[in-house]
């Protein structure tokens, strides 16, 4: 199911999107019509080029330059994703910064009077600046161009690595997006039962930790004793940033299949003394690497705090994504070396084999792998780095949580058998101490840990 939401909505926004620049190149005062070939052959690219020039060069004012623009962009999402690929070389290769020009200003701003030193340095910042910026702001202009170019920035998160001559037109849009999605200008929202169609879709195409399996998983998720909450941004309001998932429960959820189970009782809300955030998921690909998680949780407990003033514990149920990769890693020298790790030798398991839920039911690996996970969130480190190998460990302990809690076969379903051996974790968010925690972590590494996380690596090691 979620894949065929994925596939709708998405053919959905690209046809609005057409519509809407179609709408906006109609009654203008431009005729001019850019017809390219789906490939964008040779011939094309130079029609390509003389097209962008005329919007750079706002050839007919202003308007017509946003008519251009916006034909640009039409043309663009009509073309095949060769035709694409050779669109988005033609920026980076042909609208890059014009080092002779920026050679020239240098040396003007180093001879500069000092009355015309601010002057110069002025011309030199608009000399650094490649051209091809001005035509994304030009498509920032244009309705629903926000999202367009978010998108964009995806394609090319996607294809740089095989075409690194992409990267500076990728980091030229980083650079922008992060000015326009400022944790500032962000809304935060919550999303019911009662939200749009379109917007409940969106949210089962984006969930990217457990998947949302049926409507009734999703109106599960929503109920009474459930809250989700999502960032938005002004111009892009039925698009989510990014969302998070709550329970309000009693005490610490320890399995996520329990957590989600359809058919358990709904809570009664006053009962309630803990809230569990047991889903986070950044919707749009093109926002990665500009953070908007740890800002998220610290509004949504504000939220949760308000409405629900019983709630005394803010915690995670938490996957542990890298584990068994670091696990499969290890040689058996290494790893016989590690808590837990020796016993598991001696039995021949190696971290290979622990994918499956036959694997792990023989209960004498719980110990052994339970001291192995401890120490993997608490020690193992990045390469070149004093921060967590873990990606999701790595998230909570920036902002500010402590590692409280080890699940064995929290999670038995095929993803989180695969990635963390059905193990998840609980991140706790105490409050007084967040913002402590977090600067002892970022400045010196420093992770906040649980007695009973300690205590699973400690008897390993004595033992």
């Amino acid at each position: 199911m979620p894949t065929t939401v994925n596939h709708s909505f998405l053919e959905r926004t690209l046809g609005r999107l057409r519509h809407v620049w179609r709408e906006a190149t109609e009654n203008r005062a431009t005729q001019e019509q850019l017809n390219l070939s789906p490939e964008l052959s040779k011939d094309d690219e130079q029609t390509l080029k003389l097209w962008i020039d005329h919007c750079l060069a706002d050839k007919g004012g202003e308007v017509a330059a946003r008519v251009r623009a916006a034909t640009l962009g039409r043309s663009y999402l009509a073309l095949s994703s060769e035709g694409q690929l050779r669109f988005l070389k033609v920026l980076s290769q042909h609208y890059d910064t014009d080092c002779q020009q920026v050679e020239q200003q240098i040396s003007q701003w180093q001879t500069a009077a000092a009355e015309d030193r601010a002057e110069a340095a002025l011309h030199l910042r608009k000399a650094l600046e490649p051209p091809r910026m001005k035509l994304l702001k030009l498509f920032n202009e244009l309705p629903e161009g926000i999202k367009f170019l978010v998108d964009m920035r995806a394609q090319l998160l996607s294809l740089k690595s095989e075409h690194p001559e992409l990267k500076p037109l990728e980091e030229d849009l980083k650079r922008l997006l992060i000015s326009w999605f400022d944790i500032g200008l962000l809304q935060l929202e919550q999303i019911n039962w009662h939200s749009s169609a379109e917007l409940l879709e969106k949210l089962i195409a984006y969930e990217a930790v457990h998947a949302i399996k049926s409507w009734d998983d999703l109106k599960n998720r929503l109920d009474s004793d459930r809250r989700c909450f999502a960032f938005f941004h002004p111009n892009m309001p039925n698009e989510p940033l990014i969302f998070v998932e709550v329970a309000l429960v009693k005490g610490l959820a320890d399995n996520v299949q329990a957590l989600l189970d359809e058919k358990a009782p709904v809570l009664d809300i006053e009962e309630a003394d803990t809230a569990i955030f047991y889903s986070i998921s950044n919707a749009q690909k093109g926002l990665a690497g500009i953070s908007f998680g740890n800002f998220l949780i610290k509004r949504v407990v504000k939220e949760l705090q308000h409405d629900f003033p019983q709630l005394t514990q803010f915690s995670t149920l938490s996957p542990i994504p890298g584990f068994l990769r670091w696990l499969s890693n290890q040689s058996e020298e290494e790893l016989a070396t590690l808590p837990g790790g020796k016993e598991l030798v001696e039995k021949g398991k190696t971290g290979k084999e622990f994918n499956t839920l036959e694997s792990l039911l023989d209960s004498t690996l719980k110990a052994p792998l339970s001291s192995l996970v401890a120490y993997y969130l608490v020690k193992a480190k990045r390469k070149n780095s004093n921060t967590a190998a873990d990606p999701v460990t790595h998230f909570h302990l920036s902002n500010g949580s402590q590692i409280a809690q080890l699940n064995w076969l929290a999670d038995t379903s095929k993803n989180g058998l695969k990635q963390s051996a059905g193990f998840m974790v609980n991140y706790l968010y105490d409050l007084p101490r967040i913002e402590e925690r977090s600067q002892a972590y970022i400045s010196q590494g420093t992770r906040s840990v649980s007695s009973s996380i300690k205590t699973l690596i400690n008897h390993s090691l004595k033992g």
